[in-house]
């Protein structure tokens, strides 16, 4: 629906910034984009939301429990921001094999082409750079921005036009997510949207890579489709970065895949991270805001047929 692929949710309460450009600072704000932009939930404003929800009263009760709102006029945006926040806090991956392997000290939880891997990634790939492993933990980000050059080249002939353009949709005081979810070209600005800074043009947040295996298509406009797409593009970026090229055998590249696919979380966690009742019946409360579409179709919520 957007112009950007939408990126895991999974550790999001470790980020300190939200976005792919970083232009909300807490995950209370960046829930409040979606609900009124137009490609998302569509909604006029945050009156409208609040007005589905407080005719429901399974959430008249859950406010009145969690918030002590004890009438509808007490359910407001900020609690229901807050709320969302809180569950997405609660979206934590691990007990992958790589974490049964350094961090619960499991010598076999890792297959011998995951280990090769491992050792690529923090050595001659430098993949540890911004996909960051700590002593006591791995977000496999470094949560900063950096520029691999997707989608600048189709922007390139016509950038000055461009950013010329959105400091002045900016001075006029169009909100951010209207300005790069609406416009192809604007969104393959980065980070730039919101600092205005020439050395932020073209960049994006580092995603984390945990269950990476599961999460394709890759980068800010999905426009890789494999994993193994997106090693080669960041060995290529990487042979930039250092100014010489870091050339891998087809066996090592295919070690640091198998890597990667070791870093997803095991079926116990990621059952556990499957919707309740109470959610999925929110998901379903949540339709009810979704704007119509040519046709007379409305947008489905993932996993709803």
């Amino acid at each position: 629906m957007g112009t950007r692929n939408a990126p895991s949710l999974l550790n999001v309460g470790y980020n300190p910034t939200q976005f792919w450009d970083g232009r909300e600072d807490t995950l209370e704000h960046q829930a409040l984009r979606p609900l009124v932009n137009p490609r998302e939930m569509g909604q006029p404003d945050h009156e409208a939301v609040l007005a589905v929800i407080r005719r429901d009263k399974d959430y008249l009760a859950d406010f009145k429990r969690v918030f002590d709102a004890r009438s509808a006029s007490d359910i407001t945006i900020d609690r229901v921001v807050s709320a969302l926040a809180t569950y997405q806090k609660t979206l934590i991956a691990g007990d992958s094999p790589f974490d049964r392997y350094l961090y619960g000290g499991d010598a076999h939880a890792m297959s011998e082409g995951a280990l090769r891997g491992y050792k690529l990634f923090v050595g001659a790939a430098a993949c540890v750079k911004c996909h960051t492993i700590d002593k006591g933990n791995a977000l496999f980000t470094d949560n900063e921005f950096h520029a691999l050059s997707v989608g600048l080249n189709q922007i390139a002939p016509r950038l000055a036009e461009l950013t010329v353009k959105l400091s002045a949709e900016k001075l006029r005081g169009v909100p951010i997510d209207d300005i790069v979810l609406t416009d192809d070209d604007f969104a393959e600005l980065g980070r730039f949207v919101v600092t205005l800074q020439p050395q932020d043009i073209g960049t994006f947040r580092t995603p984390t890579l945990r269950n990476v295996a599961m999460t394709a298509p890759y980068m800010h406009d999905g426009s890789v489709k494999t994993l193994a797409e997106a090693v080669d593009l960041e060995v290529f970026y990487r042979s930039n970065e250092q100014g010489h090229p870091l050339l891998l055998t087809p066996p090592e590249r295919q070690d640091l895949i198998t890597f990667l696919e070791s870093l997803t979380s095991s079926p116990e966690s990621l059952k556990a991270l499957m919707p309740t009742e109470a959610q999925r019946k929110a998901s379903r409360v949540a339709e009810q805001m979704l704007p119509p579409v040519t046709g007379g179709k409305t947008y489905r919520l993932p996993g709803q047929s």
